[in-house]
C-alpha cells in the first residue's frame, strides 16, 4: 500500500517540477502526458543519422553504442545527417605507487570530439567534446589487468555515446520546438 502511494507521489512531484520527456513532443495541450498524443518527430530525426566509421578501437566501440541508440532498426538508406567522431585522445596516469615505484592503479581519461553535419549541404549543425574518466587496478596477473583495460574501454564508450546521444537529442528538441513543424528540418 505504501509503495503505491510513494510511486504516485513521485509521479505527481515529477509532473509538478516541469519534467518533460526529451525525445517526444507533446502533441496536445493536455497537462498530463499520458492523456495526450505524442509527436515522435525527434526520434524520427535521430534515426536519420549515419554514424561514420572510426579509426581506432575506442572509436569503433563508441560508434557501435551510437548505432544502437540512434538507429536500432538499422542504418537509414538515405540519411539526412552524418555524425563524425573526429578526434579521440587517451591519457593514462599511473597512481598508487609502491615503494619500488610501480603503480597499483591506473587512471584513464578518454576525450572525444564529434561533429554532426547535414548530409545534403555539408553544414555543421552540432559539435562538441565528451569525456570519460575511469580507472582500474593493475594486478599481478597480466590477464586480469588486460581484462580490466578492456572493461573500462567498453564502459568509456558507453559513457561517451550516452553523452553524445543526449546532446544531439537536446539539439533536435530545441530545433523542433522552435520551428514547430518537423517537416521543415
Amino acid at each position: 500500500m505504501w509503495r503505491k502511494f510513494n510511486i504516485l507521489a513521485l509521479v505527481l512531484a515529477l509532473g509538478a517540477c516541469g519534467f518533460e520527456p526529451l525525445y517526444v513532443e507533446r502533441h496536445s495541450d493536455e497537462k498530463w502526458y499520458y492523456k495526450g498524443e505524442f509527436d515522435s518527430s525527434i526520434t524520427d530525426e535521430i534515426s536519420q543519422i549515419k554514424v561514420e566509421l572510426a579509426d581506432d578501437r575506442i572509436g569503433q566501440l563508441v560508434r557501435n553504442e551510437l548505432l544502437d541508440s540512434f538507429t536500432p532498426k538499422g542504418v537509414p538508406e538515405k540519411p539526412k545527417y552524418r555524425l563524425e567522431i573526429v578526434h579521440i585522445n587517451k591519457l593514462e596516469t599511473k597512481q598508487a605507487m609502491r615503494g619500488d615505484i610501480t603503480a597499483t592503479r591506473e587512471r584513464v581519461e578518454y576525450k572525444l570530439q564529434y561533429k554532426l553535419f547535414d548530409a545534403q549541404t555539408g553544414e555543421q549543425l552540432v559539435s562538441g567534446d565528451t569525456l570519460a574518466l575511469l580507472g582500474y587496478d593493475i594486478m599481478s596477473n597480466p590477464y586480469s589487468t588486460t581484462f580490466s583495460q578492456k572493461k573500462i574501454e567498453k564502459d568509456a564508450a558507453q559513457i561517451m555515446a550516452n553523452d553524445i546521444s543526449l546532446r544531439i537529442g537536446a539539439y533536435f528538441h530545441s530545433v523542433l520546438t522552435k520551428r514547430g513543424n518537423p517537416n521543415e528540418l
